[in-house]
């Protein structure tokens, strides 16, 4: 089980949202040099993460791995937790 998961992409992001039940937003960012340009360039992209237990609240940094689809667009499951984010309090009058 644990060779496994080491075969299994992953990549480190920022919680983005997380209002969905079992469900997180990740925000990943790539940094790469454009093949013909030169010039290094950003991309981020989301993910629709698995989190079954809420571990994960918003601005926190996490891992993710890619598993089997758990729906259509959702094949993110999340590993850990590596940096929570500070306490943010929050109330529905703002």
């Amino acid at each position: 089980m644990a060779t496994e998961q080491i075969n299994k992409k992953t990549k480190v992001g920022v919680v983005v949202s997380d209002k969905m039940d079992k469900t997180i937003v990740v925000e990943t960012e790539r940094v790469y040099r454009h093949p013909e340009f030169k010039r290094i360039l950003k991309t981020k992209k989301k993910y629709k993460v698995h989190d079954e237990q809420a571990l994960a609240k918003l601005g926190d940094i996490v891992e993710i791995y890619e598993g089997r689809p758990a729906s259509k667009t959702k094949y993110m499951y999340l590993m850990r937790v590596i940096k929570p984010s500070a306490s943010v309090t929050r109330s529905s009058g703002e």
